[in-house]
């Protein structure tokens, strides 16, 4: 498949904003939130268009909700071990609160405590 420049658009913008941080089905019908749907999109586009998503994943650590730049961290840790890394860092000292969902239980951190987690994984 051919990149095109917009591919990915409406996901990248579901992934900026974002109000929940969940990586599997939520609730008791375990249902996929748009955004959790919209990452493993990008997740799976990582692999032929790693170079080309990249920089507008990078671009979301400025700009996107704080789910939305814990998802662009993650995403740029799929891509690439020192890219990941090197996002967690600029999002250590966040306060901002991120909303969490694991299975049916909601719950909230700030993006700097998960990105401390992430640093020492």
């Amino acid at each position: 498949m051919l990149w095109k420049k917009q591919q990915f658009d409406d996901e990248l913008r579901q992934l900026a904003d974002a109000d929940t941080l969940a990586f599997g089905g939520v609730g008791i019908a375990g249902t996929l939130l748009p955004a959790t749907k919209a990452y493993f999109a990008v997740e799976e586009g990582l692999r032929q268009h790693g170079d080309e998503l990249r920089p507008r994943l990078e671009a979301l650590l400025d700009r996107a909700t704080p789910a939305g730049k814990v998802y662009a961290a993650e995403l740029l840790t799929h891509a690439d071990a020192a890219a990941g890394r090197a996002a967690w860092l600029r999002l250590e000292d966040s306060h901002a609160e991120v909303k969490t969902f694991n299975g049916c239980i909601m719950g909230s951190t700030t993006v700097g405590r998960y990105a401390a987690d992430r640093l020492r994984d």
